[in-house]
């Protein structure tokens, strides 16, 4: 591995505050250890802060189950008073679901878990109101019509699990199961999160740290605890996304209902918010242990000897496409985006996880993500605290997208073969 604690020389001379404080960015030092094959990507992640704005990051990659690259940059507050360091736990979004989905397949491999199965057989409370023959299946893929809550939510109720989960299932759907897609961005957690807890017996915050972060040695929180407060980055937001979106014109009413609730900031700064259990967007952590989630996927199911998934047929269930179609809160914010979902995961059909259209993983609210590539053995994670918008982040942040590029760049000219 390569050297810690590069900094990048400022600019030189006196162009007005637009170069002082680019100059200021550009001086930002980068943290870690890399592989020198894949110095590259570390410059992309550089320029992030030199060109691109950032103001704290951290970036992890896995090659073959070896982390080739582990950086971090920055400050972890707005005010960049505080470094960034090491262990700086971030809120990562919808990040949050890749690791909640883990833990579905998890069951699933086991023999616990039968994705075909009705909800119902593992919640069967979840039977009312016409429910009892949606599949778990059609909740993963998000065809489950059950998008939004019956009614706007309010900071204390989805701070409290019994509440949300007796909500979703007393509820009708919004359209006929499996004849649509509408991303479940809230409600996901608490679906699948419930089947999990029944099948357990666990909290999803405590089945992942005992069934993934305790044996792969994770920094990754459902639920971060007040203890994990201090050291956790502060979030900014360079423009409003959920107040942009709710004036959309034409907006479907299952995608205002969505946004009716205590979504993105200020709320995801707000201890009750933080510390509560929301499977789908609440997740803290940093890149090196998302990355290293993944490098599980990316490696058949195990990583330094710790084997979470029994093979690749478990790991190709993660990517299994559940059809393609017009998504209606995906394709309001991005209508060209080519949309499939896997078995919980976000299929990489538009190209945002590098060439290989088999890759697959989640991307979170703002820019964080992480995701698998099986066929290359590589995983890559980012974590941020700078939260952006408008949805074209779908089709590739630039911040992100250029260190996926420059990390298959680097692949390429080590002759490994990649898939087309």
């Amino acid at each position: 591995m390569k050297r810690t604690g590069t900094t990048v020389r400022p600019r030189q001379g006196n162009q007005g505050k637009e170069v002082n404080e680019l100059s200021q960015r550009a001086s930002t030092a980068v943290h870690g250890t890399w592989n020198p094959r894949f110095t590259p990507v570390v410059d992309e992640f550089r320029q992030n802060f030199a060109r691109r704005g950032e103001i704290g990051a951290c970036l992890t990659v896995y090659h073959d189950g070896t982390p080739v690259v582990d950086v971090w940059a920055g400050h972890a507050d707005p005010g960049r008073t505080r470094p960034w360091e090491r262990d700086t736990p971030v809120c990562v979004f919808s990040a949050t679901k890749g690791v909640t989905a883990l833990c579905a397949h998890l069951l699933a491999d086991r023999g616990e878990l039968d994705f075909d199965a009705p909800v119902a057989r593992y919640w069967p409370e979840f039977a009312a109101a016409g429910k009892e023959w949606i599949s778990v299946r059609s909740v993963l893929a998000h065809q489950a019509g059950l998008a939004a809550t019956p009614r706007p939510v309010t900071l204390e109720d989805v701070c409290d699990w019994e509440r949300m989960t007796t909500m979703l299932a007393a509820m009708h759907p919004w359209w006929e199961p499996g004849t649509l897609s509408c991303y479940h961005a809230n409600t996901f957690g608490w679906l699948v999160g419930e089947v999990i807890r029944r099948i357990s017996g666990l909290p999803v915050s405590e089945f992942v740290q005992r069934e993934l972060a305790g044996p792969l040695g994770l920094d990754f929180f459902i639920g971060l605890p007040p203890a994990e407060r201090t050291r956790a980055a502060e979030l900014d937001e360079e423009h409003p996304a959920v107040a942009d979106m709710q004036r959309t014109e034409n907006i479907p009413d299952v995608v205002a209902a969505m946004l009716a609730g205590p979504w993105g900031l200020p709320y995801a700064s707000r201890p009750a918010w933080q510390a509560a259990e929301i499977p789908a967007v609440n997740g803290h952590g940093t890149a090196r242990s998302l990355a290293r989630v993944y490098a599980v996927l990316a490696c058949d199911g195990e990583v330094d000897g710790i084997r979470i998934l029994s093979g690749r047929p478990a790991v190709d269930r993660c990517r299994e496409g559940q059809g393609r179609m017009h998504d209606l809160f995906i394709n309001m914010a991005a209508p060209d985006f080519p949309m499939e979902w896997g078995l919980g995961y976000t299929l990489n059909i538009g190209g945002h996880y590098g060439p290989n259209r088999r890759a697959f993983g989640f991307t979170g609210y703002g820019g964080s993500f992480g995701f698998a590539d099986p066929e290359a053995r590589l995983s890559m994670a980012y974590a941020t605290n700078l939260l952006r918008w408008p949805a074209d982040s779908l089709q590739g942040d630039p911040r992100t997208r250029t260190l996926v590029d420059t990390t298959y760049g680097c692949l390429s000219s080590l002759s490994k073969t990649l898939p087309g």
